[in-house]
């Protein structure tokens, strides 16, 4: 929403920027000012000035200074939207009119929200009656009492079709609207005599916010041991995004900007009862998301409230490989003053299990051994082959400058450039020049010769021709039904390409009929966001390998087939490789033999009229 400059001016006349602080800092008056200890360092001597008549405050510890608005957005780590409109509501003022549309929707989902607000009163009281002696039973034993049910909102789904859905439509709710909530299945085609049902049933119920503090969503988690998915949330709705939305985000990030915090960013847990454990145990800051890899929308929510989130994650090599897909989505965002740490649980503990185990001072001693993201990149490089040959490190080098590739910002990648090849260096050595040697000095650096270049050469071409493979599978999936049995017997060099190869293969596993938009979405969700947006920017070349735009699918198919000959031309003494060779000769074959009768029936004698 855009905020005029008058209304801006208006809403700063109308409310003292005492009355805003003076909820946060105990002020007192000094003449024609406040004084007060800073809300932004520990101190024990006022340095923290409020002046009304001027509208400002400052803060001579920290050297701060702003108005109600940036108060608002330091302290409680708020947008400028967000602020705008909690002081507007505080000041009585009605937000700038939007489109009619855009009011019409906003009316909607606040209609929308009510009656989530209504179904989180029914969890909450279904928890407290005799139908919820179960569920209280489970959470009792995960050391959860009645105060800490009431402080996280928790309560409890019935094991019935219809409490919920009765409850709310003798409230006065419509079934349309509880559907959109996403509180209500509807039948489909074929059931229209069947009653819509509550999406939810015998599940402990866990709230869902959005940045704002706005009920949006739930999380349910199933006390059945046999239930199909331990773990429900609510669908798709035009108030929630899964993967825009943090559990418990603003009470954690109202947290980590209270001066006696001392974090420089959130704690993200994998879980609900992960997160509400670490709160238990002091660690207020602490977040999850809603049973996926983090995204990029919520890596962003986690750096606008601090510039250093610490992800906690299982030791184990599941654990390693979702921290290292973090490091892979979280590249291309980097900017400088915003990174990530990393925290590996002991022992295949979740945060839960090991404060419950050994309390708060264990699960702080994690923390303070978290690792920074560069540290996690050089371990996730390290760890994908043994390093006991001169062909594996040089392919650990490779790999290291195509991680240097995904890092958009050019100050953070030269930074991480000259931390990791340094780390190279140190760990494997440096090759020295001596008289006589194929290299020669320049700037300080060892520049290759003419002979070397072309020796690098063919890699190159090797490298590229990967990339438009997989480029073109990704431009036009439908390759995937004349092409699979090739692509899926290829060896990629480049981890990039062999991780997509990876993907491409269980999407194909897994699909009936091919779709750009589900493949790209179903690669993502593999965590390799990172990975694939490098092949969509070079689209173009993959468009103009495989013939251009204008070419049909057959042309780009025999293209691509000539091509993944070419790449496995370079590998020999592998049996497996000739077979793959031999389906691919098969196939071209075919494909020409196809071509050719095509080209026969379109030239060939036409009947009389």
């Amino acid at each position: 929403m855009q905020f005029g400059e008058h209304f801006i001016e208006e809403l700063k006349a109308r409310i003292r920027v005492s009355d805003v602080v003076g909820k946060h800092v105990k002020l007192k008056r000094q003449g024609r000012e406040f004084a007060g200890l800073s809300p932004f360092t520990n101190e024990k001597t006022p340095s923290f000035f409020v002046n009304d008549e001027k509208g400002f405050y400052h803060c001579f510890s920290s050297g701060k200074h702003g108005d109600i608005i940036s108060f608002l957005m330091e302290i409680e780590g708020l947008s400028f939207p967000e602020a705008v409109e909690r002081l507007a509501v505080q000041a009585g003022m009605e937000l700038p009119a939007a489109d009619p549309q855009a009011e019409a929707r906003a009316a909607s989902n606040k209609k929308t929200i009510s009656w989530i607000e209504r179904s989180k009163a029914f969890f909450e009281k279904c928890l407290r009656r005799e139908i919820g002696k179960e569920a209280r039973a489970y959470l009792k034993g995960r050391g959860l009492t009645g105060e800490d049910c009431k402080r996280f909102g928790i309560g409890f789904a019935p094991n019935d079709f219809n409490a919920l859905v009765d409850e709310l439509t003798q409230q006065g709710a419509s079934l349309d609207r509880l559907v959109e909530a996403g509180m209500v299945i509807r039948p489909d085609d074929g059931q229209e005599n069947r009653k819509p049902w509550d999406r939810f049933r015998n599940r402990i119920m866990f709230p869902i916010t959005d940045a704002r503090g706005r009920l949006i969503a739930f999380g349910g988690r199933a006390l059945d041991k046999d239930a199909k998915a331990k773990y429900l949330n609510s669908p798709e709705t035009n108030i929630f995004h899964k993967g825009s939305v943090l559990y418990r985000y603003p009470e954690a990030r109202k947290a980590l900007h209270n001066p006696n915090n001392g974090a420089r960013g959130l704690i993200v847990a994998e879980g609900y009862m992960d997160v509400i454990a670490l709160v238990r145990a002091g660690f207020e800051h602490a977040c999850a998301p809603l049973g996926t890899a983090l995204t990029e929308q919520q890596l962003l929510l986690l750096w606008r409230a601090g510039p250093e989130p610490i992800l906690c994650f299982d030791g184990d090599k599941a654990g390693l490989r979702a921290a290292f897909r973090s490091v892979e989505r979280a590249l291309p965002l980097l900017r400088p003053g915003q990174t990530l740490r990393f925290a590996l649980m002991p022992d295949n503990m979740d945060p839960d299990d090991l404060i419950r185990a050994k309390g708060a001072e264990a699960m702080k001693r994690v923390l303070e051994k978290s690792v920074a993201l560069v540290d996690m990149l050089w371990r996730q490089e390290v760890e994908r082959e043994r390093l006991d040959s001169p062909e594996a490190k040089a392919g650990l080098k490779k790999r290291i400058f195509e991680a240097l590739h995904e890092i958009s910002d050019k100050s953070v990648r030269d930074q991480y450039q000259t931390a990791l090849l340094g780390r190279f260096d140190k760990e494997f050595g440096r090759p020295k020049w001596t008289p006589g040697s194929k290299y020669k000095t320049w700037g300080g650096k060892q520049k290759p010769t003419k002979v070397q270049q072309s020796k690098m050469l063919p890699e190159a071409q090797q490298m590229a021709r990967e990339r438009r493979l997989i480029g073109a599978v990704l431009e036009w999936p439908e390759l995937l039904e004349r092409i699979d049995q090739t692509l899926f017997s290829l060896k990629f060099s480049s981890p990039a390409c062999e991780s997509l190869q990876n993907a491409l293969l269980s999407y194909w596993q897994d699909t009936i009929a091919v779709d750009k938009r589900a493949l790209i979405a179903h690669i993502e969700d593999e965590g390799l966001v990172a990975t694939i947006k490098p092949f969509l920017r070079e689209r173009n070349l993959a468009i103009a390998a495989m013939g251009g735009v204008d070419a049909d699918i057959a042309k780009r198919r025999t293209i691509w087939l000539a091509e993944a000959g070419k790449l496995m031309s370079r590998e020999s003494g592998n049996a497996a490789r000739e077979e793959a060779r031999g389906r691919l000769a098969d196939t071209i074959r075919s494909d020409k033999t196809d071509a050719l009768q095509r080209l026969s029936r379109a030239t060939g004698p036409k009947k009389s009229s």
